[in-house]
């Protein structure tokens, strides 16, 4: 088992950014949205879940259990859905469930990235997981409020789960890129503030990850000489 983890650990930030774009952008293949809802969604979070285990090795016997918890309860909320797809409660806390779990995978990212001084291509991996870790937690964030009230959003498809999610991945990724194109827009005092606090934390993000990459690039020459 330990070399396994051992191995997991060396392509840690690479299997989670590919697991991150899957679950994100997998949509763009999937025409059978009830198909998606039912069975792709769950396989999705196993993958997330799975890919996340070697962010935790080594990080302590607390971090693992709560780790292995969040991974059992984001892995059974997704197919708990063919049972509850009408419950608009389990709809709030699987979103709440996400957004908690997202955020706690982003801060782990977070202390990784300062610390080294160094850069390699972990450390432009675990970047990018970052920024796909802030549209996730923009994402689900948001639909916490669609299902909260329906009125959030102009021009959500709220015709099934799948739809409404893929709208919001949209939302989400356009709004931290500052692109905007204005056919998907907050409604309410809760989502516009949101809205604009995501987008000014994605720019952030991004001023703050060129600073970290260029002083330990900047390091690197000067240990070279």
């Amino acid at each position: 088992m330990q070399p396994i983890l051992n191995q997991i650990s060396k392509i840690k930030y690479e299997l989670l950014l590919i697991a991150i774009l899957q679950h994100l952008y997998i949509g763009i293949f999937i025409e059978d949205l009830n198909f998606y809802t039912k069975i792709i969604w769950p396989i999705n979070m196993l993958i997330v879940g799975v890919s996340s285990v070697g962010i935790f090795i080594e990080k302590g016997r607390l971090k693992n259990q709560l780790q292995l918890l969040l991974f059992l309860v984001i892995i059974a909320l997704p197919i708990g859905l063919a049972f509850n797809d009408n419950n608009h409660y389990y709809f709030l806390l699987l979103n709440i469930t996400y957004v908690i779990y997202f955020i706690w995978l982003l801060y782990e990212i977070l202390i990784y990235l300062v610390k080294p001084s160094y850069i390699n291509t972990d450390i432009i991996s675990a970047a990018a997981c970052g920024y796909l870790l802030l549209i996730e937690t923009c994402t689900f964030t948001m639909q916490y409020f669609v299902y909260k009230n329906e009125q959030s959003f102009n021009g959500i498809n709220l015709a099934n789960p799948a739809s409404t999610y893929m709208d919001l991945v949209y939302f989400s990724s356009i709004t931290l890129t500052s692109i905007g194109f204005g056919d998907i827009t907050p409604n309410t005092h809760h989502t516009k503030l949101l809205t604009s606090l995501f987008g000014i934390t994605g720019q952030f993000y991004i001023v703050i990850l060129v600073g970290i990459l260029v002083s330990k690039f900047t390091s690197n020459a000067t240990q070279s000489k």
